[in-house]
């Protein structure tokens, strides 16, 4: 068995562990986000769409992640577009591109020509096998995100708090929505190969689920979401190289575990304050 030194000697884990860093702070800023103006349902139907440019790029023989980086952008600005000019119900208009986007990676995966080896990677994940290519992606990502919450975070969290008052104040918040549902779109599927298309979306709540239990700032629960992201990412990456087991599920399996713990501490110092 090899020992932690010996682990980070390998080319392929330390791409790994920089992932698992890099998921964690773009998934735990912009979690934050997600679930702070309660667009869980839409983030979830990008997720979904995108398997649409995935089908796509394996039919016509390009880069899988570029054709679900086109989908889940292209489906994010459609559900906000629908919804705000054509007066479709959000609920409506998610489940629309999210049912389109995935018959439509089927329709391509099954008229592809021979088998599709890398597909189970992109549906179930496998950090292990993130290239430096997609590692350079997360990394200019997350730059991006660090760069639009440092210049206009005053601006997004009027919004995220309360849209109206933020539209009555002059704020583009049209303008806002469309950055911010594209940004949201990009971190979704350039973690689709750390977590897979089935499971990203946890990664965007539940370290956000266990934050919330000990604040409601809104800086500290995306410094507190980053936290409990490393915490589950990290962990789960050793334990599933360990164990010999899928890496995307344990991962998230040891965020909700996290989640738990905290839950209960949370609740055992409840009742201890109570008896006192």
């Amino acid at each position: 068995m090899l020992d932690l030194l010996e682990l980070t000697d390998l080319t392929f884990f330390r791409n790994a562990l920089l992932t698992a860093l890099f998921a964690s702070i773009s998934g735990g800023i912009i979690g934050t986000y997600v679930v702070t103006r309660r667009i869980v349902f839409i983030s979830g139907g990008i997720t979904h769409a995108s398997f649409g440019g995935i089908g796509l790029a394996f039919f016509l023989g390009f880069n899988p992640l570029l054709g679900a980086i086109l989908f889940a952008i292209f489906s994010a600005l459609g559900i906000q577009f629908f919804s705000h000019r054509f007066q479709v119900r959000e609920d409506s208009s998610i489940a629309i591109w999210w049912a389109m986007g995935m018959a439509l990676g089927i329709i391509f995966v099954y008229l592809t020509p021979g088998y599709t080896p890398n597909l189970m990677s992109y549906l179930f994940g496998n950090i292990l096998t993130v290239t430096h290519q997609e590692l350079r992606l997360m990394l200019g990502l997350l730059l991006l995100i660090l760069l639009v919450f440092r210049f206009f975070y005053r601006r997004i969290l009027y919004i995220s708090f309360d849209e109206e008052f933020a539209r009555i104040s002059g704020l583009r918040v049209s303008l806002y929505n469309y950055g911010m549902i594209m940004l949201v779109a990009l971190v979704v599927v350039l973690n689709i190969r750390a977590v897979g298309i089935i499971l990203v979306l946890a990664l965007l709540t539940v370290p956000q689920a266990a934050a919330n239990l000990f604040t409601r700032d809104y800086k500290r629960l995306m410094i507190y979401s980053v936290l409990f992201g490393l915490a589950g990412t990290f962990s789960g990456l050793f334990i599933s190289f360990y164990l010999n087991i899928p890496s995307g599920a344990t991962i998230i399996f040891t965020l909700v575990f996290i989640f738990g713990i905290s839950r209960m501490l949370k609740w055992i110092r409840w009742k201890s304050l109570q008896v006192s």
